[in-house]
């Protein structure tokens, strides 16, 4: 089969290698469609999380199954799903008590086993999830971004009628705004470099956007809310960005940091303290798969915007990794194996 291998920083080729077998437990996947991520692109520029050379990457994909396990009772050949990447070891604390995402010894294909940059994959049947017929395998392919954007909204202290700030439109920061919109978000505001990722931010439910190189976002917020905002959103991972959430808060308020430091940052606790801020953060996603195909099946949230383009396997260097790295209208990247 056809295959995404990695070796290493900028060191990717595609390979026919031997498709994969099923196993006891596990099931066959023809996989329909794989979104890069943002830890995909991370690998390619800097390895930090891929465990072995020889890895085939991808862990947002989605397809039909071909062969299933004798044990397998929940599914069959024909069945069209959508993967959870992640699990957890099943015995430590956190996995006992449902937060396998933060399970020390958490294991996620397309990182530590293969992923779904392939034409086939094999995984746990207990990381499968059905899809009902009304959801595309396009839009199936964001269940994981989703997922990890309900979680963060759902461990926050926000609710109905909040105003929120998001510093970030990347694939989550969109997802995140269309999604805030529709849990009932006041007023969404959103701060992002790029102008092609304001334009698709206004499109995802964003009220108001703010180039943040021209305009201090600061201020703008908060002479729009007379002080701050309920709620703040770090989605991309700076210094700079960090520092903005926290001061954008009102008193009280909270600062979700969703987004994955690549490096240490500086900032002063006083800010912190002297309006009694929180900060909090998400990993990942658990136990909320169902939820988001629930919704994308539902229409209740618009994420077409964030797919900008659909590309074959063959071209996912060019077209992929590199295109995402320089061409900043460039969102979601879909990728097609075959």
């Amino acid at each position: 089969m056809k295959s995404l291998v990695y070796y290493g920083s900028k060191d990717v080729k595609i390979e026919e290698i031997n498709a994969p077998e099923v196993t006891q437990g596990t099931v066959k996947v023809k996989v329909k469609f794989a979104g890069i991520c943002g830890t995909d692109l991370h690998e390619y520029l800097h390895k930090s999380f891929v465990t072995e050379n020889k890895m085939i990457l991808g862990h947002e994909f989605t397809g039909e199954i071909v062969e299933v396990a004798k044990n397998v009772t929940k599914f069959k050949a024909g069945d069209r799903v959508a993967i959870e990447p992640i699990w957890g070891c099943g015995e430590c604390e956190t996995c006992r008590t449902g937060n396998y995402n933060i399970c020390p010894d958490m294991k996620s294909y397309g990182i530590h086993e293969n992923g779904g940059f392939a034409e086939y994959v094999v995984v746990k049947e207990s990381n499968v999830f059905l899809l009902p017929e009304s959801l595309s395998y396009e839009y199936a392919a964001l269940v994981e971004p989703l997922a990890v954007v309900l979680q963060a909204i759902r461990k926050s202290k926000f609710k109905i009628g909040d105003r929120v700030a998001l510093f970030g439109a990347g694939p989550i920061g969109l997802l995140l705004s269309e999604s805030l919109r529709a849990a009932g978000a006041s007023k969404i505001f959103v701060a992002e470099v790029s102008e092609e990722r304001r334009e698709l931010a206004l499109k995802m439910g964003a009220d108001v956007v703010i180039n943040s190189l021209e305009e201090d976002a600061v201020q703008v917020i908060k002479e729009h809310t007379n002080g701050g905002v309920d709620v703040s959103f770090d989605v991309a991972g700076v210094e700079a960005t960090f520092n903005q959430s926290l001061d954008v808060i009102k008193p009280n308020g909270e600062l979700m940091i969703v987004s994955v430091f690549a490096n240490p940052i500086k900032y002063h606790p006083t800010t912190q303290v002297i309006g009694e801020k929180k900060i909090n953060s998400s990993l990942g996603y658990n136990n909320i798969f169902p939820q988001a195909i629930d919704l994308l099946s539902k229409g209740s949230l618009n994420v077409e915007p964030v797919i900008t383009s659909i590309i074959n396997l063959d071209n996912i260097v060019e077209d992929g990794f590199e295109k995402l790295i320089n061409d900043k209208k460039e969102c979601k990247i879909l990728v097609r194996p075959s």
